[in-house]
């Protein structure tokens, strides 16, 4: 867990293997990853039933639905059951005209994520980018361009989707 001025952020959780990962560090990662998108659903959906509409958006990960790092057990496990959680979402509520789906980012240059790189001054960042198809991290915007429209009128026909916005990343194997 890392605070960045006054603010708490956790990028992975623990890593570690199953048989090496503390149950508390488990839970840590399932409750800020997992749990908090459960209570901010819990909260926002009896007012988007009210509105009578509404566009619920998370930030999952292709980590746990298209690729398995070792290691990531605990933010895998977060992030796929997130994933699960937007179908029960849109299932559930797509009658009242509520509509949920994840984005999944591949990775992301932004201030956090870079100086979080293990060995980021020994080449990583040249190594994760290239891990993506496009050869690349994306910019924020471009993330923020598909949440865009995810909570648009030009989305209304998507709902219990997880849209990889990745780069690549899952699909590349060079």
């Amino acid at each position: 867990m890392k605070t960045l001025e006054g603010k708490v952020a956790i990028v992975t959780g623990a890593m570690g293997s199953v048989a090496e990962l503390s149950e508390q560090n488990w839970h840590d990662t399932l409750d800020t990853n997992l749990t908090s998108a459960f209570l901010g659903a819990k909260c926002h959906v009896p007012a988007m039933i009210e509105r009578g509409a509404g566009s619920l958006i998370f930030t999952s990960s292709f980590v746990g639905h298209t690729v398995g790092f070792p290691d990531m057990v605990a933010y895998a496990a977060s992030k796929g059951g997130m994933i699960g959680m937007v179908q029960v979402l849109a299932s559930e509520f797509g009658a009242n005209d509520i509509r949920a789906n994840a984005v999944l980012p591949g990775g992301t240059d932004t201030p956090t994520n870079i100086a979080n790189l293990p060995g980021a001054e020994s080449g990583t960042r040249d190594f994760i980018e290239g891990l993506h198809a496009l050869k690349r991290l994306a910019k924020p915007e471009e993330i923020a361009r598909t949440v865009l429209h995810l909570a648009s009128d030009a989305s209304s026909f998507i709902t219990g989707a997880a849209i990889l916005v990745d780069g690549g990343v899952s699909i590349t194997r060079t």
